[in-house]
């Protein structure tokens, strides 16, 4: 099959032909049909995280059944669904009590290391990254880190409430928990970044403030519900937002992964507020936190977030209603549609804020 292969860390994406094994156990065998390009993968391409190479990257999947496993008992062939990369067991504490997205045995949905691979090359294996490897045009996945969908929802606009809608329209529905009201910050409008305004005004948020370095965002951030929109090339990010506030936000939300947006997002909250980093830092990044004002003082809750603290089963179909409804905005996500071979001139635009998502929807 035809796959992008990441071979060098910081290197560029290369099309090959690799081989994918045959589905066992609890795996599906996927014929993709959409694959987003998230920013997550691009920050594991260009930062080594530890992952053996080569890799093929890919978690915003979509696409249709094709094969199951013997021991499959949700999917059927013909099934859409959509992949995700947020792994769980099932059975740990935290799968019991709904909170898969911190399963404590992620590696039960991966092969063991005396199995053949899932994916392989010159009899040499492939790493699948997150379990996904969606950067195909086959996909290995076990089962529970797939959903199924309805076959009305088109397949580029499934592929990406596999991660960046439920991880920002959870944060803001999951993790905030943002109530009828609330005042809201988002820094970095991104794809992740307008899912968390999408995110916060289906909570019913009453002030809903973006903010981006690059003013022409504004436009499509107030379509998808942004009521405010600071630039953050022109001033201080931090004191407008106290002045349109007041206080600040209860909820202040970094969707970049920097030093700098981390720490302005604690100073954005108001004093028993919460500032809640979404964006993925680089390894060994800390961040300055004033245990005294910031934690003491102010009373500002800092909470990481990881998949928007997603139930996949439970959000993914829920998202995919609403869409279907008409009240959740997925198709000015997507800002292309791309051959697999685009791939490394789409990450260019993504990682200069150009876009908001491609989708890699022809092989």
């Amino acid at each position: 099959m035809k796959a992008a292969v990441l071979n060098k860390t910081a290197g560029s994406f290369e099309i090959e032909n690799i081989e994918i094994d045959e589905p066992q156990g609890r795996e599906v065998l996927i014929d993709v049909k959409a694959s987003g390009l998230c920013h997550s993968d691009l920050h594991m391409a260009e930062t080594d995280y530890g992952l053996p190479l080569p890799v093929v990257f890919g978690h915003e999947v979509a696409g249709v059944v094709t094969r199951i496993g013997p021991d499959v008992t949700e999917f059927a062939v013909g099934d859409h669904v959509v992949g995700s990369l947020v792994q769980y067991c099932g059975h740990c504490a935290a799968c019991l009590a709904g909170r898969t997205y911190q399963c404590l045995h992620p590696e039960a949905t991966l092969r063991a290391e005396s199995d053949s691979p899932r994916l392989s090359r010159d009899g040499a294996a492939v790493t699948q990254a997150f379990g996904t490897g969606g950067f195909a045009e086959v996909a290995l996945v076990h089962e529970n880190q797939l959903v199924k969908v309805p076959e009305a929802l088109p397949f580029p606009q499934a592929s990406i409430l596999g991660c960046g809608c439920i991880t920002g329209a959870g944060a803001a529905i999951n993790t905030a928990d943002v109530k009828a009201g609330d005042t809201v910050a988002v820094i970095g409008i991104g794809g992740v970044g307008l899912n968390v305004i999408t995110g916060a005004k289906l909570a019913g948020a009453g002030r809903i403030i973006a903010i981006d370095m690059q003013p022409a965002k504004e436009a499509l951030a107030r379509k998808f519900g942004a009521t405010d929109f600071i630039d953050a090339g022109a001033g201080d990010a931090v004191a407008k937002v106290h002045e349109l506030t007041g206080i600040g936000v209860d909820h202040a939300f970094e969707v970049i992964g920097l030093k700098a947006t981390s720490e302005q997002a604690i100073k954005m909250a108001r004093k028993g507020g919460g500032a809640f980093l979404i964006g993925v830092h680089k390894p060994d990044s800390p961040i300055a936190v004033d245990a005294l004002i910031d934690l003491v003082t102010n009373q500002v809750t800092v909470k990481g977030v990881y998949m928007g603290s997603s139930n996949i089963r439970h959000d993914i179909p829920l998202y995919a209603d609403l869409y279907l409804q008409g009240r959740f905005n997925l198709d000015d996500l997507i800002s292309k549609e791309i051959n697999i071979s685009e791939i490394n001139d789409a990450y260019e635009e993504l990682k200069h804020g150009a876009i908001a998502r491609s989708v890699i929807t022809s092989f």
